[in-house]
């Protein structure tokens, strides 16, 4: 009787085991490994609020497009946007957005005049005060030209 209690519990542990292991491995093949999980393997993600040029001639005219997502359950109001410095332009296409709506942030970076390595920076202003100011950051090495 013993004997048949212990196959028993040891048949059931076993079996909830490989239920527990399959539901983790299936759940990552539908959607992808956990946002907890740490995996040595995994890359790191890209900085959506980055944009690196790499090496580019001096007096080059550089644009990237950002996206500006409004994650929030309320209407996102764009009051203002500037950059850190004039060699930088940039406008959004949209000055409202729904809830989960997007806008795209254009930046154009002049790079006449400088050398080396420059971080410019762009500040979209918005109406909500949890993300009163969101900061997008371009990059270049900006070498001489020929």
């Amino acid at each position: 009787m013993r004997k048949g209690i212990i196959l028993f519990l040891l048949f059931l542990f076993i079996f909830l085991t490989a239920l527990s292991v399959k539901d983790v491995y299936c759940a990552d093949a539908i959607t992808g490994p956990s946002v907890k999980a740490k995996r040595p393997a995994e890359k790191e993600k890209t900085d959506l609020y980055l944009w690196d040029f790499g090496q580019v001639k001096e007096g080059a005219v550089l644009k990237h497009e950002f996206i500006l997502k409004n994650e929030t359950s309320d209407i996102l109001e764009i009051n203002n946007i500037h950059t850190s410095c004039g060699c930088a332009v940039s406008e959004s296409s949209k000055k409202s957005l729904l809830p989960q709506g997007s806008t795209v942030i254009t930046v154009s970076f002049n790079s006449k005049g400088y050398s080396g390595p420059v971080t410019q920076f762009v500040y979209v202003h918005t109406d909500n005060a949890d993300i009163q100011i969101v900061k997008f950051t371009i990059k270049a090495d900006v070498v001489k030209g020929d």
